[in-house]
């Protein structure tokens, strides 16, 4: 007697995360590269890691931050962008919630080299383990400075590799 193979839903593309217990599927650069997602994912190591992204407290402060930042641009001499890919490694692509460049605006669709700072949004399902690996990476990578918003409780830090500090 055969048996019918079980009928497998159907995922969102940054819902690629196995059940408790089995192995993760993996995912090539390029097909990371190559696909569109709803809410852009980060990519680490052949995993596809969904951002948590869309929340207005979350949204508002990310313009009122970037406004701040492109309203200084001239002065301050620096390019800000929202939600751009960084590539941090061949196999890790992280994508900030702002990212700081020092200088004029970089060429490349996707950045290679270390931005000043890279800022970081927490929504409520964000989790500090999964936000000290962000930060590990950007800094692993040469940027400079992290910074890690709280819109909930109105509360910031600042990474560098010398110190971590609540502003």
């Amino acid at each position: 007697m055969g048996y019918a193979p079980a009928q497998q839903p159907s995922l969102d593309a940054c819902d690629i995360m196995a059940d408790m217990g089995a192995l993760p599927t993996l995912v090539s650069v390029d097909e990371y590269l190559h696909t569109v997602y709803e809410a852009d994912c980060d990519y680490v190591d052949g995993m596809i890691l969904e951002r948590n992204v869309g929340e207005k407290d979350h949204s508002k402060l990310q313009r009122a931050i970037l406004f701040y930042l492109w309203e200084r641009r001239n002065l301050w001499k620096i390019f800000a962008i929202q939600e751009q890919r960084v590539q941090l490694s061949p196999t890790r692509y992280r994508i900030p919630d702002i990212c700081v460049v020092v200088g004029p605006e970089p060429d490349e669709q996707i950045f290679t080299s270390p931005p000043f700072l890279c800022i970081e949004i927490l929504s409520p399902e964000d989790r500090m383990s999964r936000m000290q690996q962000k930060i590990d990476d950007y800094l692993r990578f040469g940027v400079r400075y992290v910074w890690v918003v709280d819109p909930q409780t109105r509360k910031a830090w600042i990474y560098s590799s010398e110190a971590s500090w609540e502003v």
